[in-house]
């Protein structure tokens, strides 16, 4: 039986995450950077492969022809997260939220060496959720102004899935208390839309590695 041909692509990380319905679009967006996508059969498949992680999809088998055989990844991986440690040098954040919503702040820290390159909060009536997701978007924009060529890891797949989607999909209702904090995640999605980076995310390996650097160490 003929394997089915993609007909769409997903590219969870690249020059610009999305989902593509043809190779040739798809090409555009990972050519010459370290990149994470691979081809699916319907939209629907893609849709719901674009909302999860790249690790539940893609395994270490490829095809070199540009129509993947569903279940194949378009190349092997520029990196892995099956890696024995972390991919340095790179940029870790975090979030720390006493309730839920409550107190929340969020960092970022070298991953190497611990030190902090940004802090924000503590911010009234916020949640774990958002502060992972806000960390992300600053952890790019820095690492793009900096022009630094490093990782991002965040220990958050939700997190991760909200960027790639360029959408914090927090239930959280607008409130005079938490209204900068809401502010500031309708400016880290549009910065998100409106910027391109080839930064590869990636989850930290708790169960490995241990607490990701930028924890709070407040478990």
């Amino acid at each position: 039986m003929a394997k089915q041909k993609a007909k769409f692509y997903v590219v969870w990380q690249g020059r610009e995450a999305g989902i593509y319905d043809s190779w040739a679009a798809c090409e555009a967006q990972v050519k010459g950077v370290a990149a994470k996508y691979k081809g699916f059969a319907t939209r629907e498949e893609a849709e719901k492969a674009f909302a999860g992680t790249p690790e539940d999809y893609i395994t270490t088998s490829h095809s070199s022809h540009c129509e993947h055989p569903i279940g194949t990844q378009c190349r092997p991986l520029t990196y892995s997260e099956a890696s024995s440690s972390p991919i340095l040098p790179a940029l870790a954040v975090d979030a720390a939220c006493s309730g839920n919503p409550g107190l929340m702040e969020f960092r970022g820290v070298i991953a190497d060496t611990g030190t902090q390159v940004f802090h924000r909060g503590p911010y009234v009536d916020g949640t774990n959720n958002i502060g992972e997701f806000l960390a992300l978007v600053l952890g790019l924009a820095y690492l793009k102004k900096e022009k630094l060529d490093w990782a991002l890891y965040s220990d958050s797949k939700t997190a991760i899935s909200w960027v790639r989607q360029k959408q914090c999909k927090t239930k959280l209702e607008w409130s005079v208390k938490n209204q900068d904090l809401l502010l500031a995640v309708r400016a880290a999605e549009k910065w998100l839309h409106e910027n391109a980076w080839s930064t590869p995310i990636y989850k930290w390996d708790t169960e490995h590695w241990g607490e990701i650097p930028a924890d709070f160490g407040r478990k």
